[in-house]
């Protein structure tokens, strides 16, 4: 063997016992890694944006379980993809370029950092939160100063000096209560006003012996220290309303806190599905009525009646008056939105006039032109009073009125009929020159009128 040869069969030998050797000698290598030596599995960490968008963008109304979708996300891509349907869920006409939940959420959101900061951003204050999460209230009752305060009765009565206080009044809060009340106060004077969680906390002088007793007090039936300890003494127990308890009050904190509830989530299910309703049901009819207005144009009138003994009724300027609020969305067959309508609807009488009001019924109507075909109309009608609230799914299908054959549009039987000929066109119930009131019961009593309306179309 030449030793060329003999060379080149050592330099094979040696490289192929390097490289039967390799795997052994780089296990050894990693087994001698120190922990900081050896690479890392880093979860990337997503930007700042998406990380303060839920802490601090729409802290007040992502609810737990969203919190919880959202934290689950790997990638900035889909968090940017959550947020846009966050937003889309709470839209309530999602066939419009603007989102009307979006932009007054940004709006109040703006108007608390303005008008509420004190020491730290103005929805991060207990009067931030609020008006981001439930809008601008009904009444607000404000005492700047402070100063000498006339207690209410169910307060306990009598005279005393409150520090600076407000007091903010929403008829209906959705998932809250009808009637919600809610102090807050600055016992401080710098402009840092805290939800009270009892009436007796805006009180200046509580902690002063003698100085602005309750009634119950200067009567000997209560005394100051049961007052500041929360003990409800004879005095107290005539006086406190049910709202004003520890419990009670507990639990409007607790649903305050809560995400406020989405409109539209008033809606799910389908049409023969279970809707979600309040314990408090409110019952009404609903009709739908075609009259032709063109080939593929057909006037869609659409009534809602409720009997008014259901009605919650309140004093309102002398006059006994309840009200509604409607809110209704029409949608095809392929779930696509066509219209929505919102309003609120009163009744009013006077105290005499109350037990026969609440005999008879309330109606509501609203129209729309829309094409030959099939929809539904899902309709909520709530008592802003007592919160009573009632939801229905209604189907209907609009007829299709060829242009040279005999039709009718629908057949109401009608509570009222009058014309409106010289009058300004237009007004719910008006069907071209006529007021149009439907008796949706069909039922008539003994004297009562009996209107018949119809439509004829071809009829030469």
């Amino acid at each position: 063997m030449s030793t060329q040869k003999l060379f080149l069969g050592l330099v094979t030998v040696l490289l192929l016992s390097n490289f039967a050797a390799s795997p052994a000698v780089s296990q050894r290598n990693q087994s001698n890694q120190t922990p900081d030596q050896k690479p890392r599995k880093i979860k990337p960490e997503p930007k700042k944006v998406y990380q303060d968008w839920p802490k601090k963008e729409v802290s007040l109304i992502i609810t737990p379980e969203e919190q919880k979708a959202y934290d689950k996300l790997a990638t900035d891509d889909e968090r940017e993809q959550f947020i846009q349907t966050f937003w889309r869920q709470r839209d309530p006409d999602p066939d419009t370029e603007e989102n009307e939940y979006k932009d007054g959420y940004y709006e109040r959101l703006s108007y608390a950092n303005e008008h509420f900061t004190s020491g730290k951003p103005g929805w991060m204050t207990d009067r931030g939160k609020i008006f981001i999460k439930f809008g601008k209230p009904d009444e607000i009752e404000s005492h700047p100063a402070g100063g000498q305060y006339e207690r209410m009765s169910y307060e306990g009565g009598g005279t005393t000096t409150t520090y600076p206080f407000e007091r903010w009044f929403y008829r209906y809060i959705p998932g809250v209560r009808s009637g919600a009340e809610i102090e807050f106060v600055d016992p401080s004077g710098t402009g840092e006003y805290r939800m009270a969680r009892n009436p007796d906390e805006k009180d200046a002088m509580l902690h002063v012996p003698g100085a602005g007793p309750t009634l119950g007090e200067i009567l000997g039936v209560e005394t100051r220290t049961d007052r500041i300890a929360g003990v409800g003494g004879l005095g107290r127990a005539n006086y406190l309303r049910e709202q004003d308890s520890p419990f009670a009050i507990a639990e409007f904190i607790r649903d305050l806190e809560k995400a406020p509830e989405v409109k539209r989530g008033y809606f799910a299910g389908t049409l023969t599905g279970s809707p979600r309703v309040d314990n408090y049901p409110l019952s009404f009819d609903i009709r739908a009525d075609y009259f032709r207005q063109s080939d593929n144009r057909v006037l869609t009138a659409f009534t809602i009646q409720t009997d008014n003994k259901e009605l919650s009724f309140h004093d309102s300027g002398g006059l006994q008056t309840a009200s509604l609020n409607i809110f209704g969305r029409i949608t095809t067959v392929a779930d696509r939105y066509v219209g929505v309508f919102e309003d609120s609807v009163t009744t009013s009488a006077t105290l005499a006039e109350l037990t026969g009001t609440k005999e008879g019924k309330s109606a509501y109507a609203k129209a729309f032109i829309l094409e030959p075909g099939r929809y539904r109309v899902d309709v909520l009608v709530r008592d802003e009073f007592s919160g009573a609230a009632g939801i229905k799914h209604y189907g209907f299908q609009v007829p299709k009125y060829e242009p040279d054959e005999l039709a009718a549009s629908s057949i109401v039987l009608a509570a009222k009929l009058e014309s409106m000929a010289g009058l300004p066109a237009g007004g719910p119930f008006v069907i071209g020159q006529t007021r149009v009131v439907p008796n949706l019961t069909g039922v008539y009593h003994r004297g009562q009128p009996v209107g018949v309306y119809m439509q004829v179309y071809n009829a030469g």
